[in-house]
C-alpha cells in the first residue's frame, strides 16, 4: 500500500474546515478530489494545496443531489483509479430563529445536507472501497459539538447532527467486513466564517449573550489527518476537538 498515492475526498472543501484539511491531506501526500458547490472556492484551496494538478481534482458537487454525488464518486475513481479516505465535512444550517418559527424547507435542506448528503457519499465510497486493490478504507464524518448538546435554536442542525452520530456507529460496523473503517471528528468553535460571530457575542442557554473562545482551524485538520493516518486495523471511532475554554463542559 506504501507504494500506492493514497486518494481523499474531501465535501465542502471550498471554506473552512474543509479547504484547510484538504490542503493538510495534500501536504501529506494524497491526491484530493474537493467536492462543493462554489467552483471559484474549490479552485482557490485547490491553488493553496500547492499540489500538482495531477494529484488534485475539483468537482463541483451539490451533496443534495443524488446524481451530483454519483458524478463525485464516478470522476474520482476514473481520474484517480481508487478511493482511500471519505471526508463527510459539508454541512449547512438555518437561522438560529425559534422553532415554531422554521419552515419546512429549511428543514429539509438541514436533513438533506447533512444526513442524507452523507449518508449517499458513504454508500457511494463503499461501492468502490469494498472492491478495490488494496481493498478497504477510511471515511471520516464532521459531526460538531452539536452531536451532543444544542445551541438555542439550532433544531435542524442539533437533529441530524445527532442522526450523524448513528450513521458513524452503523458504517464503522457495516464496514467491518469491507475493511472499512469509520470515525467521526466532532468540532467546537473552530475559527471560521462561521463562527466569527462568537467574537461579538452568542446566545447561551440561559437567555444571556457571551464571547465565546475559538481554536485554529489547523488544529482541526491535523487531528483528521491523524484519525487518517491510522492503519486500517485501528479506528478513532470518536474525537472531540474544541477550544479549550468554551462553554461544553459545565453547567450551562
Amino acid at each position: 500500500m506504501s507504494s500506492i498515492t493514497k486518494v481523499a475526498i474531501v465535501t465542502g472543501a471550498g471554506s473552512g474546515i474543509g479547504r484547510q484539511t484538504s490542503i493538510a491531506l495534500s501536504q501529506e501526500g494524497y491526491s484530493v478530489a474537493l467536492a462543493g458547490r462554489r467552483v471559484e472556492a474549490l479552485e482557490t484551496t485547490a491553488k493553496e494545496t500547492g499540489a500538482d494538478s495531477s494529484r488534485v481534482l475539483v468537482v463541483p458537487t451539490d451533496v443534495t443531489d443524488h446524481a451530483s454525488i454519483q458524478n463525485l464518486f464516478a470522476q474520482t475513481k476514473e481520474t484517480f483509479g481508487r478511493l482511500d479516505l471519505l471526508f463527510n465535512n459539508a454541512g449547512t444550517g438555518t437561522p438560529p430563529v425559534p422553532m415554531e418559527d422554521l419552515t419546512y424547507e429549511q428543514w429539509k435542506m438541514v436533513a438533506d445536507t447533512n444526513l442524507t448528503g452523507a449518508f449517499l457519499c458513504t454508500q457511494e465510497a463503499f461501492k468502490i472501497m469494498k472492491d478495490q486493490d488494496p481493498r478497504g478504507g477510511r471515511i471520516i464524518n464532521n459531526g460538531s459539538i452539536s452531536a451532543h448538546v444544542p445551541r438555542v435554536n439550532s433544531a435542524p442542525y442539533t437533529s441530524t447532527k445527532h442522526g450523524l452520530t448513528g450513521l458513524t456507529k452503523a458504517t464503522s460496523l457495516d464496514g467491518r467486513k469491507y475493511d472499512i473503517a469509520c470515525g467521526q471528528i466532532d468540532i467546537g468553535n473552530a475559527a471560521t466564517e462561521r463562527t466569527d460571530r462568537m467574537e461579538v457575542g452568542v446566545p447561551q442557554a440561559d437567555g444571556s449573550v457571551a464571547v465565546e473562545p475559538r481554536m485554529g482551524v489547523d488544529d482541526v485538520a491535523r487531528a483528521v489527518v491523524h484519525m487518517a493516518s491510522l492503519p486500517l486495523d485501528a479506528n478513532v471511532l470518536f474525537m472531540t476537538i474544541m477550544a479549550t475554554k468554551m462553554p461544553y463542559v459545565g453547567r450551562g
